[in-house]
């Protein structure tokens, strides 16, 4: 550009161009240019480029190219691939750049153009995305719920170990609580947990929790057209927003609570901030989308999947490729379940039967113990090889009463052992530990002497054991034996003799 001005400058001074042209060591033709315009006007093609060597070629590219829309894109055509298979199969004698530079610029050409859009307050997107965290020191991948209110860009993250419906409807729930009411509409993508089937019309066909959440909060689904992901951009981007802010680095938490309880966190931090091209903060804009949106109902919906079930031989009920125990005593009954994103409940008609963690993994087992103890009792040779006890962490003295107990009485102290881990059916582990190792070092090793104590542990009560005043004991009267009894015994029957 300074040199633009100097010759500009010495022409508007009165020198020709031939003398501009010699004293700056340029061409006549540059400073013509230079004449012609204030400013650089940069290369300007005034004509398209010609590829002699191509066009006959051009149609069969764009056919192989065309082909490549519905192969999977790893196998489609690079741009050696197609000049390859010209020399090949046509004869082609150009080179290889104008193969590349045509398919580049073919690229270009069909991206497609975005209409940017404007957003009503009161309407909502919701997607799930996917990051790898650590909890309790395992590294696992986390499926994130997002909800995103595309008109004051706020948004609710939760997490949970996989992206099943009841993950969905959970993640609504607590999505509805933080911002403490329900959008008008949500936008959707096709995703099977909430769209079972696609009719020929375009008409979506719900699934089944997923219709018993919308009837229960009477909001209007909408839905992105099938592997278009910009139908729903905002949620798009937010969903990677939260990956790069909230997932860098790894997340480590104890529980999955407490990494939720300080996602919310980052949440309600994120609405102080000013997006490019605004003027107030997230929070702010927040209001106008909260004085739109409807109120809550009266409870929340109960996000679980139930289902029927059969208890087997084994007390053992399945969910979803697992098995989950249940008292033995309900073997072979029909059973409901539920199935919520942290734990799997059973019952049995109206009552609650078994809970347990809910596994996402396939084809476990899962046992506890206490629903097997009252089967073991009467079949107390399985005690040892009961697979519902095996791995049972239980506290120290508990092994020492079993041993001190068979010493004693042998097969019946088995029983008597397995009658005190039944006390966990109704005491806490702690107390009746406490109860145990009191009633060995009093020496008292029974099931009783042990029942008597964590009782009294519990009622506050001093223990007492002494048989003079032991509560559960009639009184008895001993006397001593006399000769004349004993001869009483022998002559009671008459006319039987005893020789003395």
């Amino acid at each position: 550009m300074e040199l633009y001005l100097k010759v500009r400058l010495a022409c508007a001074d009165g020198m020709s161009q031939r003398a501009a042209a010699r004293h700056f060591n340029v061409s006549r033709d540059t400073v013509r240019k230079m004449l012609s315009y204030s400013a650089p006007p940069g290369y300007r093609r005034t004509a398209a480029v010609r590829r002699p060597k191509l066009e006959g070629f051009v149609s069969i590219i764009d056919g192989w190219l065309e082909g490549d829309r519905s192969v999977p894109r790893k196998q489609r055509h690079t741009a050696k691939r197609v000049y390859d298979r010209l020399r090949a199969e046509h004869g082609f004698t150009g080179g290889y750049t104008i193969i590349k530079d045509y398919i580049r610029e073919r690229e270009q050409r069909s991206r497609e153009v975005f209409v940017p859009l404007a957003h009503a307050p009161g309407h909502a997107q919701a997607d799930f995305g996917e990051a790898l965290v650590e909890i309790g020191g395992v590294v696992q991948k986390a499926h994130y719920f997002m909800l995103d209110l595309p008109q004051s860009d706020a948004c609710y993250v939760r997490a949970y170990p996989a992206a099943v419906a009841e993950a969905w409807m959970d993640g609504h729930v607590h999505a509805f609580a933080f911002f403490g009411a329900l959008p008008l509409s949500i936008l959707y993508d096709n995703d099977r947990c909430l769209v079972s089937k696609i009719l020929p019309d375009g008409t979506r066909q719900r699934a089944t929790l997923f219709s018993a959440f919308l009837s229960h909060y009477l909001i209007r689904d909408r839905y992105g057209r099938p592997g278009k992901g910009n139908d729903k951009g905002n949620v798009e981007g937010v969903v990677g927003f939260a990956r790069r802010n909230f997932m860098v680095p790894m997340p480590r938490f104890a529980t999955w609570d407490d990494f939720n309880l300080w996602l919310e966190e980052q949440c309600r931090g994120r609405q102080q901030a000013v997006l490019r091209g605004e003027r107030e903060t997230i929070g702010e804009r927040l209001q106008r989308d909260l004085a739109a949106m409807q109120a809550l109902p009266p409870a929340p919906f109960e996000a679980c999947h139930q289902i029927s079930g059969q208890v087997t031989s084994q007390a053992l009920v399945r969910y979803r490729t697992n098995d989950y125990s249940v008292p033995a005593r309900f073997g072979h009954q029909e059973v409901w379940i539920r199935g919520y994103v942290d734990e799997v409940v059973i019952g049995c008609r109206g009552e609650i039967i078994a809970r347990h963690v809910r596994s996402y993994r396939r084809e476990e087992v899962i046992f506890d113990p206490l629903h097997y103890l009252a089967l073991i009792e009467q079949k107390p040779g399985a005690l040892d090889l009961a697979a519902p006890l095996q791995g049972w962490d239980l506290p120290e003295r508990f092994p020492v009463l079993r041993r001190l107990m068979e010493a004693r009485m042998g097969q019946h102290g088995r029983r008597e052992y397995i009658q005190v881990l039944r006390l966990l059916e109704s005491f806490a582990l702690a107390d009746l530990h406490e109860a145990v190792k009191q009633a060995i070092a009093m020496g008292a090793i029974s099931f009783d002497a042990v029942k008597h104590l964590v009782l009294c542990r519990l009622e506050r009560r001093p223990a007492r054991l002494d048989l003079t005043l032991y509560p559960y004991l009639p009184r008895a009267r001993v006397e001593t034996t006399s000769a004349r009894s004993y001869l009483r015994l022998l002559w009671s029957r008459p006319g039987r003799w005893c020789r003395l």
